[in-house]
């Protein structure tokens, strides 16, 4: 045991002897952990993570895979609706972290390392061999009965870094959520914080709810945060996190999500794959403080794209899946139809700063490649403090409460006329942008639909809007002719009379595009 783990024991011993009603000794459990962030925040940064031995550093995807959790070992098993797993550290997950549960009455007891709840697998049953002592675990999943009354689901998964994934009802996994990013994209390299420490406390057997509590470290800063986990149809997961930093941080990227674009859509990509989409995450979706909605599609660049979305007390932002049917991917393996969006909701005024979409050039699916997060305008100095309370909620095709109607579809090409004697150079590029959703329904194609519509260089030509046949589905159409070497940031909705009908489609045309 460390010092700072015995020092935070010894809180904890008096805390429980003054409180073990349950509620309020969490809450001063939470208090006790910012304590000891913030005076962790006060020293120099030191990587304690426990060394792993090199037979589990050095397995690869597969032999890690045959490391198997034991469920009959599950803690908490039949002592209430959620249960926990445990991950064995090795392949990447390098650094172990430590587990404590904490009882009905406040009793903290932490979680050693055991062998036994693992099974060692085929190529890896000469890993029972070894003396792994107390380790550490990987991380922890939370097991629920979200899909049914009869099995208790995987909901929720805490592996690596500060990084975790969530699923609603139906769901499987697809983007990650991250407790923090620091200079993402920074030309000094990314720093990655990380949970050293978690507290899982037990919730009530019928509860439908449950709360981690965990430390965060890295060398610009530290941070105690709390999750308050609702699994269900859209899992819901209040999150607060409480930051001390130790030095300046060039760019805070606060409520980070990270997902996986490789093609699909309006980012047409020469892959020789019969896949009509390959993505974790189609677009980008913003509410921002002055009530707008903004849709931007992703793609996967030929050179790094970063765009700044500035905002004032924004409402919410999300990485967002659509569509919602398997007709739109043809992936019977990988169902990127059922991957979950996930919405970001300040519970707070956040004030200025920015929305920040990284787009980063890939060749394979296996890599995360885009990343959104909130920068405020006011950078986090060495000696300061901050605190951010937001929710995270899955969803499926629109972000909660949007009634405007959505993208559904965003296609591009060459810009000239079939059979067009005097065609344009191929940098014209013809747009279509369909919408579909609640305002446009049983509107009849002769209401008097407009498109708003502007760029930031180049020109818009033949601008029509049209009801398509069949459906409640209208489309905007229009071409550019880009200014040469010059990105096009283009914005277009649907109006009546004036007013919006449908989200804001947001999208940047880049020379580098693929096309």
């Amino acid at each position: 045991m460390t010092l700072p783990t015995r020092l935070l024991a010894l809180a904890l011993g008096s805390l429980v002897a003054m409180d073990a009603t349950g509620s309020s000794s969490s809450e001063a459990l939470y208090d006790t952990i910012t304590d000891r962030a913030e005076r962790l925040a006060e020293e120099a940064y030191a990587d304690t993570a426990s060394a792993i031995p090199p037979e589990l550093a050095e397995l690869d995807y597969d032999q890690y895979r045959q490391i198997r959790f034991r469920p009959e070992h599950a803690i908490w098993q039949d002592r209430g609706l959620f249960e926990v797993q445990l991950f064995h550290p090795g392949f990447l997950y390098d650094r172990p972290v430590t587990l404590n549960l904490v009882g009905p009455d406040g009793d903290v007891s932490p979680l050693p390392f055991d062998a036994s709840h693992f099974r060692y697998d085929d190529d890896v049953a000469d890993l029972t061999d070894l003396e792994l002592g107390d380790l550490g675990y990987a991380g922890f999943r939370l097991h629920y009965p979200l899909n049914s009354g009869e099995y208790r689901d995987e909901f929720m998964v805490f592996l690596g870094a500060s990084y975790f994934r969530m699923v609603g009802r139906g769901q499987g996994y697809g983007l990650s959520t991250r407790g923090l990013a620091i200079d993402t994209a920074e030309p000094h390299g990314e720093e990655f914080p990380a949970f050293r420490e978690f507290w899982l406390i037990e919730p009530e057997p019928d509860a439908t709810r449950m709360t981690v509590l965990a430390l965060l470290d890295s060398p610009s800063l530290t941070g105690a945060y709390r999750f308050a986990i609702a699994p269900g149809s859209q899992t819901v997961v209040d999150t607060e996190a409480r930051l001390f930093a130790r030095d300046d941080v060039t760019k805070l990227g606060v409520a980070p999500l990270t997902s996986m674009f490789m093609h699909g859509g309006i980012a047409s990509y020469p892959a020789d794959d019969y896949r009509l989409r390959v993505h974790d995450s189609s677009g980008l979706a913003l509410h921002t403080g002055n009530g707008e909605r903004i849709w931007r599609p992703l793609s996967n660049p030929e050179t790094l794209h970063l765009s700044s979305l500035q905002d004032s007390s924004p409402r919410g932002f999300g990485l967002v899946q659509r569509p919602r049917h398997f007709d739109g991917y043809l992936d019977a393996e990988a169902r990127y139809e059922k991957r979950p969006s996930e919405w970001v909701t300040p519970l707070d005024d956040w004030g200025k700063g920015h929305i920040e979409l990284v787009e980063i050039p890939s060749d394979s699916e296996a890599n995360d490649n885009i990343t959104a997060y909130w920068v405020p305008e006011q950078p986090l100095e060495a000696g300061q403090s901050r605190t951010f309370r937001y929710r995270l909620q899955t969803f499926g095709a629109t972000p909660p409460e949007q009634r405007l109607a959505h993208v559904i579809r965003t296609r591009q090409g060459w810009g000239a006329m079939p059979g067009q004697d005097d065609p344009p150079p191929a940098s014209q590029r013809h747009f279509i942008v369909d919408f579909q959703g609640p305002a446009l329904e049983n509107l009849d194609a002769d209401q008097p639909v407009k498109a708003r519509l502007t760029t930031s260089s180049g020109e818009i030509l033949e601008p029509r809007v049209q009801r398509l046949p069949g459906d409640d589905t209208w489309r905007a159409n229009f071409r550019l002719t880009p200014e040469e070497g010059t990105p096009a940031d283009m914005r277009l909705a649907l109006t009546l009379h004036g007013e919006p009908l449908t989200e804001t489609w947001n999208y940047v045309w880049y020379p580098d595009e693929r096309r």
